[in-house]
């Protein structure tokens, strides 16, 4: 099962100390946060005359935004990220398949792109809630990420319609899908198992079943401008971490293991390819049953400079 939250043993002072030395990182985030939403609205502008530029300006953002959290977790709370597995490439356009326990996931994969100089090409899968919230909702929209209300015969249309976008326009991405459909407790492994055994699908422990309609559809939609599948599973040693702690510096080491996959030796039919997805799910079972047990997913690791990207072996 997912490992419990992660406790803080700090006494009180301690946090409060914490607290007020971030607040003013804290307040400077979401200033500059909203302060290129200014500038990305400002960039509709150039849409007229130039659509790679304004893709281009508003990738800038997601680039400088997002890499000063990278850096910030790195230089101010010593965040490591542990990485494991293949090394990636540069140049592909991917879809990243992740498992999904908390929000500083997105931290380590964040890491993971910008070490590959691809943070700016991040595109999520986001709740369709937080499309119009100021800030995070705001700047998606002009990353042409896609906005789902968890309901197919709604979503199926907003995801057919943004991957035109992407392949008509040649747009570089790595596109984030959490397969699970939301973030992994004991309560819902539970739930998803009982699922799983009442259909005659093996359960599974650490992962939930993973929704395959989605995973499906981005493939086929997405047609040869895919590249690759990353297979990415996120662990932590210590308990699973809220965003607070992270930012506060709690955290210490996020694992993370990678394999990829060439699109062009995925399955074509879609029973295959939902089977293809089911295999990779119970795969990343067996590596997080390792990595609680061992505490790495390998032997050979590599220490991620969120700063910087650079690599460093580490035992």
């Amino acid at each position: 099962m997912p490992l419990d939250p992660l406790t803080d043993d700090a006494g009180r002072l301690t946090r409060w100390t914490r607290t007020v030395r971030v607040l003013p990182l804290v307040i400077a985030g979401v200033a500059s946060l909203l302060a290129f939403n200014v500038a990305q609205t400002a960039s509709l502008v150039l849409v007229p005359f130039s659509r790679r530029t304004f893709r281009r300006f508003n990738r800038w953002c997601a680039d400088t935004w997002w890499g000063w959290c990278v850096a910030a977790a790195r230089k101010f709370n010593q965040t490591q990220i542990i990485v494991t597995g293949e090394n990636l490439p540069v140049d592909d356009n991917a879809l990243v398949v992740s498992n999904h326990q908390q929000m500083p996931d997105i931290l380590a994969l964040m890491a993971l792109a910008k070490s590959k100089g691809r943070l700016g090409d991040l595109k999520f899968f986001v709740k369709h809630a937080l499309k119009w919230i100021p800030g995070l909702g705001w700047g998606m929209q002009f990353l042409n990420c896609p906005f789902l209300r968890r309901d197919w015969t709604q979503d199926r249309a907003t995801i057919h319609r943004t991957f035109e976008t992407l392949v008509r326009e040649a747009i570089p991405m790595w596109l984030v899908t959490f397969a699970e459909g939301t973030r992994a407790t004991p309560e819902k492994i539970r739930t998803s198992a009982e699922w799983a055994m009442e259909r005659g699908i093996d359960a599974t422990r650490h992962v939930q079943i993973p929704r395959t309609k989605g995973f499906v559809a981005t493939v086929e939609g997405l047609e040869d401008h895919l590249h690759a599948v990353y297979d990415v599973t996120i662990g932590y040693v210590d308990g699973v971490p809220t965003l607070w702690q992270l930012i506060v510096g709690s955290v210490r080491r996020i694992h993370v293991h990678v394999r990829r996959f060439p699109a062009d030796e995925l399955p074509c039919l879609e029973r295959e390819l939902q089977e293809w997805l089911l295999a990779r799910y119970r795969e990343k079972d067996r590596l997080l049953e390792h990595f609680y047990t061992h505490g790495a997913f390998s032997s050979q690791a590599f220490q991620l400079d969120a700063a910087t990207g650079d690599t460093a072996e580490s035992t």
